[in-house]
């Protein structure tokens, strides 16, 4: 079955990024010239996702801004003749159906997927993390579309990280199945290290069944006092299983100072406009290092 619905929940705080988020969602810091959920929008247009829903909160109206039409800046660019700007901006606000949410209080990445209930019905859904933009030829949703579609099973997009990260995000116990495939049968959220299954993380993104929703309503508050979403899947996985990818994409952390530095930089060193002056910079930088 084709996947053909998103979720992207963009309800978190940024409190990693003040005092740049303080006025503007962390989804909306920009990558060069577009701004973080654009890029994660694209990801899943490219996928074959046409349906998608942003859980957003108190102050993120900037985003449904961003993906509507701008009549006034779309008519001044028509005046002047900028017809490739003009495209650019119709592009946006036609990528998908886009909708929008609010999570009225910040109660955890799953309370956040369980308000899309309505919205997925019965069908397998998408869920692509707000703060992950992950950048590669081939979009690392579609990389986890083709796996349920062969497996049939739920599907979380993975990587192998640092201790130091394994106890901020969570832990994978897996099975290999081939080169870049995983079988899961646990999972842990946020684990001290001597409770850990393995240096496989759950990296944002997520192909799950509408199942999901009967287990997050059913799920007790966990880690931080939120409904977390990996205590849901851990139950799917000891039960059925569920695939892990090790998608080819790169991933950036964008709700992390480092991991928005990185995008730029990375990201600019491809862009057609700035790729030739900032590796020049950045030659002449590393002389004074």
């Amino acid at each position: 079955m084709r996947i053909k619905k998103a979720i992207i929940p963009a309800a978190g705080l940024g409190t990693r990024v003040l005092p740049a988020t303080k006025a503007m969602p962390k989804e909306m810091l920009p990558i060069v010239d577009k701004p973080a959920i654009q890029y994660i929008v694209e990801e899943a247009v490219k996928a074959g996702i046409t349906d998608i829903l942003i859980i957003t909160n108190r102050g993120k109206g900037v985003i449904e801004d961003h993906f509507d039409h701008s009549i006034e800046i779309e008519e001044m660019l028509k005046k002047r003749g900028k017809t490739k700007e003009l495209e650019t901006l119709e592009n946006i606000s036609n990528l998908a159906n886009i909708y929008f949410l609010r999570q009225k209080e910040t109660k955890g990445l799953g309370d956040a997927v369980l308000r899309a209930k309505s919205f997925v019905g019965d069908e397998p859904f998408a869920v692509l993390y707000g703060d992950d933009v992950i950048i590669g030829e081939i979009p690392a949703i579609s990389e986890l579309c083709e796996a349920y579609e062969k497996y049939g099973k739920s599907v979380v997009g993975i990587k192998e990280v640092s201790d130091e990260l394994i106890k901020k995000y969570s832990s994978m116990k897996i099975e290999p199945l081939s080169d870049k495939t995983f079988k899961i049968t646990d999972m842990i959220e946020k684990p001290p290290l001597d409770k850990k299954f393995s240096n496989y993380s759950i990296l944002g993104r997520c192909i799950l069944s509408s199942e999901i929703f009967d287990i997050l309503e059913k799920t007790p508050f966990g880690v931080g006092g939120e409904l977390q979403l990996t205590d849901a899947m851990k139950q799917i996985a000891i039960s059925e299983g569920m695939i892990g990818i090790d998608f080819s994409g790169t991933r950036y952390d964008m709700g992390n100072k480092f991991g928005i530095l990185k995008a730029n930089i990375e990201v600019g060193l491809n862009h057609p406009e700035t790729k030739d002056e900032l590796k020049e910079y950045i030659k002449e930088l590393a002389k004074t290092l």
